[in-house]
């Protein structure tokens, strides 16, 4: 499954992708909503855009998330979108009207999937969980509003996983944190970062990959322990050369890291034991 948002690559993206999505029908699409991509004046001119959130470069206001789903369907060429995620909620400007808004932007979802032009939605989020602005409770008390009954198509979060956000990687080996919430809801997790922005690379040691995989390079060693971790069920990546895809291929086909290493790893990255 592909994802991204409308302003990846100065807002060309979705127009690159396109192409490629119409030659492969079978490809899973998914996209987020959130961040203003170029044009977001004809957004504010038509009234879905607050002013205000447009210079702050961010909204999750209902009437933009509708009007944004139905830009990146057509851009994209797809007439149902797989999942649409709600992207950093943590930047909007009010944490305290932040449960409002994605209860109003989760009923415009609910809505696009009623018509079809969705399948599932989700929230793709940097630091709501760790900051503790959003819950998995919470976000599936809030979808159960929106769509009037427990059956809602909130079915995925985005956060990131890897040796750096060894707290989460730790409290999912319990089936606790986010990570166990959503896998106990039967919902996708998304594993974002897994390098960490690249910094896993240079920070890790060949010792440390040795420890996780004999064999491996720091870097697949690093992409392995998040595909690893249990509840995690799709781990974001990209690369830059056709070698580079070739070797995270390599580094996710063998078997998972068992969980008795990662603890290992965990005690002596996070020996504090997070609640």
């Amino acid at each position: 499954m592909g994802g991204h948002r409308p302003n990846y690559l100065a807002g060309r993206a979705h127009r690159l992708l396109a192409p490629a999505l119409a030659d492969h029908p079978g490809l899973r699409v998914s996209t987020k909503v959130g961040f203003p991509a170029p044009g977001a004046a004809a957004a504010v001119a038509a009234g879905v855009l607050p002013l205000e959130d447009a210079e702050r470069g961010h909204s999750l206001a209902a009437g933009y998330v509708r009007w944004q789903v139905e830009r990146n369907r057509a851009a994209l060429g797809r007439a149902c979108l797989d999942t649409v995620f709600l992207h950093n909620p943590e930047r909007t400007s009010d944490p305290a009207v932040l449960p409002i808004v994605l209860r109003e932007a989760f009923a415009v979802l609910e809505e696009a999937a009623s018509a079809g032009h969705l399948t599932t939605y989700g929230i793709a989020t940097c630091t709501g969980f760790t900051q503790g602005l959003i819950t998995v409770e919470e976000l599936d008390r809030l979808a159960a509003e929106a769509a009037g009954s427990p059956d809602h198509r909130l079915r995925t979060v985005q956060l990131p996983v890897s040796l750096v956000e060894a707290d989460v990687l730790e409290l999912a080996l319990d089936g606790r944190g986010p990570i166990g919430e959503a896998a106990q809801r039967g919902w996708q997790v998304f594993a974002s970062a897994p390098l960490h922005g690249g910094e896993l690379v240079r920070a890790a040691t060949d010792e440390l990959a040795a420890l996780l995989r004999p064999g491996l390079s720091i870097a697949q060693a690093c992409l392995l322990t998040a595909a690893s971790c249990p509840g995690v069920t799709k781990v974001l990546l990209s690369a830059s050369t056709p070698a580079h895809w070739e070797a995270a291929l390599a580094a996710l086909d063998p078997a998972a890291i068992p969980p008795w290493t990662l603890r290992k790893v965990c005690d002596v990255l996070a020996p504090h034991h997070p609640s």
